[in-house]
């Protein structure tokens, strides 16, 4: 005899069942989503620029010295004669001639020129040490939305610990620095042509990076005769 047994309503049990799971859901779910935040937000922080005040060079205002000045409205151009001495920040250009441009995003470009046996200058602070770039050259083209200085013609650039020490110098027809990445190349040139280098080939002179070699310290080593070697010494 078969006999059908009420089945139990489990509306309230499956009701619960249900609740619980879909919270479980949104628990996962902000989980998972706080997890993917934290993935993402670890390597902005960690690779956020740190602040680097030489590098705002090209943000500030340029001042210029000079015995006689004229300005090209047409052009956007102005041209300092006589003694010129450029400052930009940590920068500064000193030249018998600079030009001076601005691009429509108010970037500015300066060109220095010198005749004679006189040289241009340029000088520029590096980020975070008591270092800068120091070169002379005929022509000292710069480039202030790059920070990229290029010296041409009897090109010399040097590498100072605070404003005496030399630490490295390059010399070259064309020497290039790239002020955001301190970064500079050379090329010869029979401009820099001499006796000892009459090809004009690239010469450069650079400091070991790990500085002097240490001091010697403490008393000397005292000598004694070995009691331990056997033989007889060879005449």
């Amino acid at each position: 005899m078969n006999q059908s047994f009420p089945r139990p309503d489990g509306g309230p049990v499956r009701a619960t069942l249900a609740h619980r799971a879909d919270r479980a859901k949104r628990v996962m779910r902000a989980a998972l989503s706080a997890a993917v935040a934290a993935f993402v937000a670890l390597p902005l922080a960690g690779f956020a620029p740190a602040a680097h005040a030489e590098k705002a060079d090209r943000d500030k205002p340029l001042n210029i010295e000079a015995d006689n000045m004229s300005y090209d409205d047409l052009n956007q151009k102005n041209v300092f004669t006589g003694h010129v001495v450029a400052t930009k920040g940590t920068i500064i250009i000193k030249a018998d001639r600079v030009e001076v441009t601005q691009d429509p995003q108010g970037y500015q470009y300066a060109t220095g020129t010198s005749t004679g046996n006189t040289l241009s200058y340029f000088r520029q602070k590096r980020d975070n040490v008591n270092e800068y770039i120091e070169g002379n050259a005929v022509r000292i083209d710069y480039d202030g939305k790059n920070d990229f200085t290029k010296l041409t013609t009897r090109a010399v650039v040097r590498r100072l610990q605070g404003l005496t020490t030399v630490q490295d110098e390059v010399r070259g027809s064309v020497i290039t620095y790239d002020g955001q990445k301190d970064f500079y190349t050379a090329s010869a040139g029979k401009d820099v042509a001499s006796p000892g280098n009459p090809s004009g080939r690239v010469r450069a002179m650079l400091a070991p990076r790990s500085g002097g070699a240490a001091p010697l310290n403490g008393s000397p080593a005292t000598l004694a005769p070995s009691n331990t070697i056997q033989g007889t010494p060879q005449q």
